[in-house]
């Protein structure tokens, strides 16, 4: 049964030498034993031993964990290769060497949990480590923009990717996050044609417990739907192949990871359930700074409530878990590998949804 994955950009037909030997125009991928990564999760926003938990899992895995838009410290950078790295509309801790430290490199236009509006740090989490780390003034508020200032097209876009490339010699796949909002396959389109190897995909209920409430729990669209409109969008255009498709939100066990890949996906983000395999208990304040199990929390004496050693080991045997699980439905359904579960909507059955529901989601109701 094998569940490892490679995400980044295929060809679209094989090509030979003179020779006869096959010419190796692949373009750089990242390797996934499993198909399951942890989602962006800044430094400042959860503490040194979260993500040192996050990044010894990842590499004890063979999977990757994302820094989110805080930076890498520069403990974390004998992980760079289980590491994928974040430029967001703030560009904090973004240069050279961060961009050549990670694995791939993640251009964060949207998020899930809020979606058409920035971040914001408060300054109370911004210690000496932090501001050293992000490039920015002790105890000053971090703050994203909505948007990025130079952005507004898919032709600006494409000059980010590029740049990007460029700075890193094309040996790293460049991702791009959007949030799934109403339009969002016409958006993918878009960014499959940027350049981008990899498309992120984040749904609304997604986690960051410091997003407002009113917009987390009422902007958006569920990942199902979403997911179910880009594939379509980009299988009907012709260019599948040209991305991979990475989903995150509202990613709760292993049979929602399943849902997901035979509804189109290549690989799932998941990011509040590795915080509560870590010891979180969904407090909902995150932006407080003070974290009882010391995740997202600075505060020293919180902070060395959480052990690193066993918080690693508690995601290894969640990962671990999830894919025995998804080994076991696999082969329920008698599929014996991702890549033929991958948009296998056969598989999948409607219960309780409306005609219009299972139509955008390419599948039949129960029964049928």
């Amino acid at each position: 049964m094998e569940t490892k994955t490679f995400l980044g950009k295929k060809p679209g037909k094989i090509e030979r030498d003179e020779n006869g030997n096959l010419v190796p125009n692949l373009a750089p991928q990242l390797e996934l034993n499993l198909p399951i990564m942890f989602s962006a999760m800044s430094y400042g926003s959860i503490s040194y031993n979260a993500h040192a938990a996050l990044a010894r899992a990842a590499s004890a895995l063979g999977t990757y964990y994302n820094t989110g838009e805080g930076g890498l410290h520069q403990d974390f950078y004998q992980y760079g290769p289980h590491t994928i790295v974040q430029v967001a509309s703030g560009r904090f801790g973004v240069h050279k060497d961060y961009l050549e430290a990670g694995a791939a490199i993640e251009i964060k236009m949207g998020q899930g949990a809020k979606p058409g509006i920035g971040g914001h740090l408060p300054g109370l989490k911004v210690g000496p480590d932090i501001s050293k780390t992000r490039m920015i003034p002790e105890g000053t508020d971090a703050i994203s923009p909505a948007p990025h200032h130079d952005i507004y097209s898919i032709e600006d876009l494409r000059q980010l990717v590029y740049s990007l490339k460029e700075a890193t010699e094309y040996k790293k796949p460049v991702m791009v996050k959007i949030a799934a909002v109403n339009n969002v396959a016409a958006v993918a389109s878009g960014v499959a044609r940027s350049g981008a190897d990899i498309i992120c995909i984040d749904g609304y209920r997604g986690g960051t417990g410091a997003a407002p409430t009113r917009i987390r729990d009422n902007v958006g669209i569920p990942i199902e739907l979403a997911l179910a409109a880009v594939d379509q969008r980009l299988r009907d255009e012709g260019i599948r192949d040209e991305v991979s498709v990475v989903v995150g939100g509202s990613i709760r066990n292993s049979a929602d990871l399943l849902k997901a890949i035979a509804l189109g996906a290549d690989a799932c983000y998941i990011g509040t359930a590795a915080l509560l395999a870590m010891g979180c208990h969904l407090c909902r304040t995150c932006q407080t700074g003070k974290c009882n199990w010391g995740i997202a929390t600075q505060r020293p004496e919180l902070v060395k409530r959480l052990n690193p050693d066993i918080g690693s080991q508690r995601l290894i045997n969640l990962l671990t878990a999830w894919d025995h699980e998804l080994k076991e439905m696999m082969g329920g359904m008698g599929i014996n590998s991702i890549e033929a579960l991958r948009g296998n909507r056969l598989m999948l059955r409607g219960i309780g949804l409306t005609d219009r529901e299972l139509n955008i989601l390419g599948i039949k109701h129960a029964g049928e």
